[in-house]
């Protein structure tokens, strides 16, 4: 009986070492067939802690510092419209003209009193040198000649309103009224801003507020622009929104030809400084919802999954997954696969 155990477990040992003889067999078949990666050349950058101010972002609009809504001081019929969305204007040039009938007529009346009275005042000082007219009569003739030179400044005052001209150089960004409408006292006719001149409007909550000072440059970023320019303050509103709690605070933005008022833009207001680990932006690589860089260790490029901050300049924040001195791939990262071997070159 012992001798048949014996051989039974002599007989499923020896099966066991012809099985695993045949695994490494074909083990080392399938390591033979592996393909060969090719070796891939690659820059990389030495993981470093860097200091950087944290910040809270906040949205705003760009607007132009000079902008005007024109409306008639008098009331007229439209009897030209030459303003035009879109169309640069000079100080003083025509945009709209109005008939005005009625100021016409009374400045000509104006005009023949003004020429009555100074007909009575001209014969008025020929009878007074005379003796012939007291001075209490002259004095009246006098003030009515008086009133009616006010009368006819007036009434050309009031005729000068009937042409509604630019008051600054600008670009037209609305027409609000037409040939044929009648304009009067505060109807908007035309909307007009000054494009060489852009700032941006934010509303900073209460908790930050604090950060912001007169004559403080700020980074702000506006999309489908390129770079980043920096906002001076040049505004702040001295009391909050009582229901959205919010600041108003605006910013003198550098001239340049690539923004235009309405756009949406963010300023960064600096609250502390930090220090973070940093990787050139081009060294992470996404694959699905994995997030990655390239570790090159012994001239191989080593996968390691990484949690990005955020992103400053060309460069991201690594939250983890990295540590100070490591070296990252920083070009061609995507193509690159865990294992590869790698050629580092200047």
């Amino acid at each position: 009986m012992n001798n048949l155990k014996l051989l039974n477990q002599t007989i499923l040992a020896l099966g066991l070492v012809v099985t695993l003889a045949a695994g490494c067999k074909r083990h080392d078949e399938f390591k033979s067939h592996a393909p060969v990666l090719p070796t891939a050349s690659v820059r990389v950058q030495t993981v470093a802690a860097k200091k950087h101010v944290a910040s809270e972002e906040t949205v705003g609009t760009v607007r132009a510092k000079l902008q005007a809504r024109l409306e008639a001081k008098v009331p007229g019929r439209i009897q030209e419209m030459r303003a035009v969305p879109g169309q640069s204007v000079k100080a003083g040039e025509l945009l709209a003209r109005l008939d005005v009938q009625e100021i016409r007529a009374r400045l000509d009346q104006a005009l023949a009193m003004q020429q009555q009275a100074a007909s009575d005042l001209k014969r008025f000082t020929a009878l007074l040198e005379r003796a012939a007219a007291t001075p209490a009569e002259f004095d009246a003739v006098q003030a009515r000649a008086r009133v009616a030179e006010a009368a006819v400044k007036e009434a050309q005052t009031m005729l000068g309103y009937a042409d509604v001209v630019a008051p600054f150089d600008g670009v037209v960004t609305r027409k609000l009224a037409d040939v044929g409408d009648q304009a009067a006292p505060g109807k908007p006719l035309v909307d007009l801003e000054d494009p060489s001149h852009l700032r941006l409007e934010a509303d900073i909550p209460e908790s930050i507020i604090g950060a912001v000072t007169l004559g403080a440059t700020m980074p702000v970023r506006v999309p489908n622009v390129a770079g980043e320019s920096q906002g001076t303050v040049s505004e702040i509103a001295p009391v909050a929104d009582p229901n959205s709690r919010t600041f108003r605070v605006k910013l003198d933005l550098p001239p340049t030809s690539s923004l235009r008022a309405g756009q949406f833009g963010r300023v960064a207001v600096p609250l502390a400084e930090t220090t973070a680990l940093r990787v050139p932006a081009s060294a992470l690589v996404r694959r699905g919802q994995l997030q990655m860089v390239f570790v090159v260790v012994d001239k191989h490029a080593v996968m390691r999954l990484v949690k990005p901050g955020k992103r400053i300049g060309d460069e991201l924040e690594i939250a983890s997954g990295l540590s100070p001195g490591e070296k990252v791939a920083m070009e061609n990262a995507a193509s690159l696969v865990d294992g590869q071997p790698v050629e580092i070159r200047p």
